[in-house]
């Protein structure tokens, strides 16, 4: 079964086509098809490690009563 989005995003390649299969040959790829099957994966794994990465850094600023320090000259 093949992925609609990617035969999509073939399709209206137009003028990059060729560049993007010499592209997808340089990196080892057997097809564009794979090619650009491997580069959503990859994107939606990067979206996905910075929606983690957000959620931690909201758990770890978390306000604390915190006193103010003055410096002494004010």
């Amino acid at each position: 079964m093949q992925n609609q989005e990617i035969l999509n995003i073939i399709e209206n390649l137009k003028g990059r086509r060729g560049y993007e299969e010499k592209k997808a040959s340089k990196l080892g790829f057997s097809s564009l098809y794979a090619y650009f099957e491997d580069k959503i994966v990859k994107e939606k794994q990067a979206i996905e490690d910075q929606k983690k990465d957000l959620e931690e850094i909201k758990s770890d600023t978390k306000p604390e009563n915190k006193e103010k320090k003055s410096c002494g000259c004010c």
